[in-house]
C-alpha cells in the first residue's frame, strides 16, 4: 500500500494533468487517455481515481470550481464598486481569466447533457448570484446607489447574465473586446442600472 504522502502527491499530479488538458482542449477533449498522456502514464493508473469518463468530468468540474474559488477576490469597495470588482474579476481581461473562462464555457455542454452535472451547475450559478452578487446589490440599494424598489434577485441575475455573455463575446472575438473595452462596457452596465 503506498504511503499517504505518495497518494496525495499522485492526486496533485492527476489534478495538474486534468487542468492542463482542460485548458488546452476543454471538456470535449477531456478523456482518461488524454490525462494519462499528459502525465506520461497509463490509463490503468487513472482508473484508480476515475472509473469512467463521467467521474473524470465530475472531478474536473470540482477542480474548476476549486480553482475559481481560490482565485476569487474579496472586494475592497462597497455596493456598486464591489460589484464592479467582482464582475471585473470574471470577465477575461487577463490570460488567467481567459483560461478559466475557456474551461467553464467548455463545461456547459457536459453539464447540459447530464442531469446530475447540470443540477450541480445550477446550484453553483445560484450560489454565485445569491451569495456573491446579491449582497452587494442590496448594499447598493442601502447606499442609495440603486433605486429603493430594486429587485435584488433580478439585478443579480442581470449582472451574471451580462458578465457571462461578455465572456462568450470575448472568447470568440478577443480582438474586438480588449480589456479596456470590457471594463468600459461593465461600467456602462452599472451606470445604466443606477440611472
Amino acid at each position: 500500500m503506498p504511503a499517504r504522502g505518495d497518494h496525495d502527491a499522485r492526486r496533485r499530479d492527476v489534478s495538474a494533468a486534468v487542468w492542463r488538458v482542460l485548458a488546452a482542449h476543454g471538456f470535449d477533449g477531456l478523456t482518461l487517455r488524454a490525462v494519462a498522456t499528459e502525465m506520461g502514464s497509463s490509463t490503468g493508473l487513472l482508473t484508480h481515481y476515475f472509473p469512467n469518463k463521467r467521474a473524470l468530468v465530475a472531478y474536473a468540474l470540482d477542480l474548476a470550481e476549486e480553482r475559481t474559488l481560490e482565485g476569487r477576490i474579496k472586494p475592497s469597495g462597497r455596493g456598486l464598486a464591489a460589484l464592479r470588482e467582482l464582475l471585473a474579476d470574471i470577465v477575461p481581461i487577463s490570460d488567467v481569466a481567459v483560461e478559466m473562462n475557456r474551461v467553464w464555457v467548455s463545461s456547459w455542454d457536459a453539464a447540459l447533457a447530464d442531469a446530475d452535472l447540470g443540477e450541480r451547475e445550477t446550484r453553483r450559478y445560484e450560489r454565485f448570484r445569491t451569495l456573491r452578487l446579491r449582497p452587494f446589490v442590496e448594499e447598493a440599494v442601502e447606499l442609495g446607489e440603486l433605486p429603493a424598489d430594486t429587485d435584488a434577485d433580478d439585478v443579480a441575475t442581470m449582472l451574471a447574465a451580462f458578465a457571462h455573455g461578455l465572456v462568450v463575446q470575448v472568447l470568440f472575438d478577443p480582438d474586438r473586446y480588449p480589456p479596456e473595452r470590457q471594463l468600459a462596457l461593465l461600467d456602462r452596465m452599472l451606470t445604466a442600472l443606477s440611472a
